[in-house]
Parts: C-alpha cells; sequence; structure tokens
C-alpha cells in the first residue's frame, strides 16, 4: 500500500508489500501519518494486551528510566525483576515458582527446551531428548522452536538444519466425520501422544509442547476437554515433561490468566511473551519449578542465557502491566467481551456460509473459511481469502491477522483478537466491520451469501 508514494525504505521483513506510517496509538486505535484511523482488532500480533499508550505503564518505565536501563544478571539483581517474577509465580499452578526471563516468544521455547533437557541430563536420563509436539502448530522461529513446530512453509527450507522432532495431530475434532462425540474425539487425540511414545521408546522422550489454546497456525483451536486431563495422565505415566507454550494465549487473553487454566491443568513448564509486556517492551519468561531447576543448579548451572534476561526496564514495564491487567480487572473484561464478539462472529457465519467454524476462548478468537460446511472442505489455495480478508478489513480501519489452518498449504482462517480493554460497543464496531468485510470478500471471490437476515 502507498508504495509509490513512500520514499524507498532500507527495512525488510516478510514482503514487498509496504503499509502506512504509523504516527500514534491510543487504547484499541492507531492512527496513521495522514490521520486515519484504524482498529488493532489484533492487538498487534496478539500482543498489546492491555491496549496502546497506557499512561501507568509509561510513567514506570520513565521512573526506571531515571535508575538504570540495563543491569547484566550476574553482576547485579535488579529490583523489577525479582518483583515481576513473585508476581508471575502467584498466577502459576501447581508448584511452578522460578522464573528465567527471555525478550520474546521463540527465546520462551528455546529456553523451555533446553530447561527440559538439562534436567534429564541432571538427572540421570540423558537419553531422553526427544520432544513431542503437534501438526500443525507454531512454537517460534529459532531453530530450536521450529524443530517443534508444525508448519511447512515456515519449517521447509530449514529442515536440513533441523533436528526435527516427533508430531502427533493436532485435535482439530470439529472437522472429524465419524460417530464419536466431540469428547470421544478428544480421547482419541490424546492417545495419539501416547501411541507416539511407544513407538520412539518412552525411554527417549523428553516432553510434549502444545498450546492450550491454539495460536495462528491454528485459528484458536480449542480441543474438546477430555484431551487435556488425558495428555497429563500420560506424561505422568511416561515420565515425560509437559510444556505448555502460553506465548499467545497466556496474560489473560482467553478469560483466565493462563489458557490452561480452563482445564486446572498442571504444567511442568510454562513458556510466555506478548502479552507479559504487552508491546511496551521485549519481555517474556519460561516458568518452571524447584524440582526441576534444582538438580540443573546443583550440576553446574543453567547453560544457556540471553544479554537482556531480566532487563530491568523491560521488567518494569511488566510488572506494571500486571498491575494495570488486575486494576482494571481485564481477565473478567477478556471473558465478557469474547462471549460478545464470539456471538457477533457466529451471528455473520449465519449471513456468510463460507464460514465453516468459529472458535476461541475469550478474546483469542478465530473464524474458519470454507467451501462446504458439510465436509469442512477448504476454500480453493488459488483464491488466498485468508489475505484477502486481511487487505478488505484494513481497507476499512480494521486490522486483523489471518494464516493457513491446515499446516500452511491450505485452509484459511482470521483471528479476531483485540486487546482485552475492548467496550462492548467497540466490539460491536469490529463485528459491523468484519460484517462489511466479508460480504467485500463474498462479492470478489463470489462466494455465497445469504439474503434476509
Amino acid at each position: 500500500m502507498q508504495e509509490t508514494s513512500q520514499a524507498k525504505s532500507h527495512l525488510f521483513y516478510q514482503s514487498h508489500g509496504r503499509r502506512p506510517r504509523g504516527s500514534h496509538a491510543a487504547g484499541i486505535y492507531i492512527w496513521d501519518g495522514d490521520g486515519n484511523r484504524y482498529i488493532d482488532g489484533s492487538s498487534g500480533a496478539m500482543v498489546v494486551n492491555i491496549g496502546h499508550s497506557n499512561p501507568n505503564v509509561i510513567a514506570a518505565m520513565k521512573n526506571q528510566l531515571d535508575h538504570a536501563t540495563f543491569l547484566y544478571r550476574t553482576h547485579f539483581e535488579n529490583e523489577p525483576a525479582e518483583q515481576l517474577a513473585a508476581d508471575l509465580v502467584q498466577r502459576m499452578p501447581g508448584d511452578l515458582d522460578k522464573v528465567f526471563f527471555v525478550s520474546g516468544g521463540s527465546e520462551a521455547t528455546e529456553s523451555a527446551l533446553k530447561l527440559a533437557r538439562q534436567w534429564a541430563v541432571a538427572t540421570g536420563q540423558s537419553n531422553r531428548w526427544k520432544v513431542i509436539s503437534r501438526f500443525p502448530s507454531y512454537h517460534g522461529s529459532t531453530l530450536g522452536a521450529l524443530a517443534v513446530t508444525g508448519y511447512d512453509s515456515l519449517t521447509t527450507p530449514f529442515a536440513p538444519m533441523l533436528q526435527t522432532m516427533p508430531k502427533i495431530s493436532a485435535p482439530t475434532a470439529y472437522l472429524d466425520r465419524d460417530d464419536l462425540s466431540f469428547e470421544e474425539r478428544g480421547t482419541r487425540y490424546a492417545n495419539q501422544l501416547e501411541s507416539m511414545i511407544l513407538d520412539e521408546g518412552p525411554e527417549s522422550v523428553l516432553g510434549f509442547i502444545m498450546e492450550p489454546v491454539g495460536g495462528a497456525s491454528t485459528g484458536a483451536l480449542v480441543a474438546p476437554d477430555t484431551y487435556y486431563t488425558r495428555v497429563r495422565e500420560i506424561c505422568d505415566r511416561y515420565g515425560i515433561l509437559l510444556i505448555h507454550d502460553e506465548v499467545m494465549s497466556g496474560a489473560g487473553r482467553t478469560g483466565k490468566y493462563l489458557a490452561g487454566d480452563h482445564w486446572a491443568c498442571r504444567p511442568d513448564i510454562v513458556a510466555m511473551a506478548k502479552g507479559l509486556g504487552a508491546g511496551y517492551a521485549p519481555l517474556g519468561a519460561m516458568i518452571a519449578s524447584e524440582r526441576l531447576v534444582s538438580p540443573i543448579m546443583e550440576s553446574g548451572g543453567f547453560a544457556h542465557g540471553y544479554t537482556y534476561a531480566g532487563n530491568p526496564l523491560a521488567c518494569a514495564a511488566g510488572v506494571a502491566v500486571l498491575s494495570e491487567i488486575d486494576r482494571l480487572d481485564l481477565v473478567a473484561n477478556a471473558a465478557s467481551m469474547g462471549t460478545r464478539l464470539k456471538d457477533g462472529l457466529r451471528m455473520l457465519a449465519t449471513r456468510y456460509p463460507f464460514i465453516g467454524d468459529v472458535r476461541g476462548k475469550g478474546l483469542l478468537l478465530a473464524a474458519e473459511f470454507v467451501s462446504d460446511r458439510e465436509t469442512m472442505e477448504p476454500l480453493p489455495a488459488h483464491l488466498n481469502a485468508y489475505s484477502r480478508v486481511v487487505e478488505l478489513a484494513y481497507e476499512r480501519g480494521l486490522i486483523i491477522y489471518s494464516r493457513r489452518t491446515r499446516g500452511g498449504a491450505a485452509g484459511d482462517h482470521f483471528l479476531v483478537c483485540p486487546p482485552m480493554i475492548v467496550t462492548a460497543n467497540e466490539v460491536d464496531a469490529i463485528v459491523n466491520i468484519i460484517d462489511d468485510t466479508l460480504l467485500a470478500l463474498a462479492n470478489e471471490l463470489h462466494l455465497p451469501v445469504e439474503t434476509g437476515r
């Protein structure tokens, strides 16, 4: 967009496309340099959980700027990091009481994988190294995170460089056409984990990593309730570690502080980022228990680290973000506004038959496009519906997020994930713009629309 009127850029990212130059942001809105206002319906990349330009977070960061912006962790402890760690563990399930700070989601995943491996080595289980994951899935862009990612368009170019890990199917029970109940399907998908453990050899399996509520790779996928309990049982039976990737789903977005809390899940390790710093500073965390950390520290320490781990400025932002989540009761708001938004998307599905599924929890929601609701056959890939819906919404002042649903090669979904401060009127405005967007998409791609609704 606007490529001809903009000065040459020396930056490069995923594509050749240009966007307007962002000017300022407040609440759920962003303005470009021409004064056009956009609703941030995806919270950036599901990051800005408490909205843009929160004055209390900015004040906390300014206060920290007056003290220290960088204190290296092997030279000094710092109060913001200690405070944020203490605040975080109060929100963790089970015995998770040890925090390792990082700068983002890929680093959080890498840290979780390496902690798990070092624990195995330190406890005399050095033959355990395989981490089972799901397909599709996304756990980060670094090589270790890509090894447990199941998304062909992202992993295939780097396959010769990866120690690719075993994969089982993501619990896409909504696609199944069989005689089983939804809950029976959940158990069947979970049992794939046990089968894979047995196939690989239980003595070689270190852990299982999963998103309790799916992110962009599966479009806010929620498994049947039976899935979560069964996965925990299997991990316990074979002595493997359950790693929850809460990078996108954590920090309140799903209506619980952690998405796994909806099922009283008991992970052994949690990876967080995105909403933890809420876009105010690069921040992530890996949280584990003393049970895992102690053997590592006693055997020489954690052979891992990042320059900005526990950065005082980033952690000051994180403390303030947590405080605002509590002060504004944003977890509850994410739950209630998520219900309103999901109802709105389901209403749109009655008008647009090419919406085959609306799913998610809280304000981590998605709608999937299909050619046929009965068979759940995806739209033809050449239509690129997932990218066109984003462009059409952008033209109407709404930012949403999309990906291919089925491993990166086929299927289309878009995610609607506004900041947790969103109001009822703003939710309704988002739904109205999506309605207009879907009508334009239907007209452009010759998709069906139900009239008279």
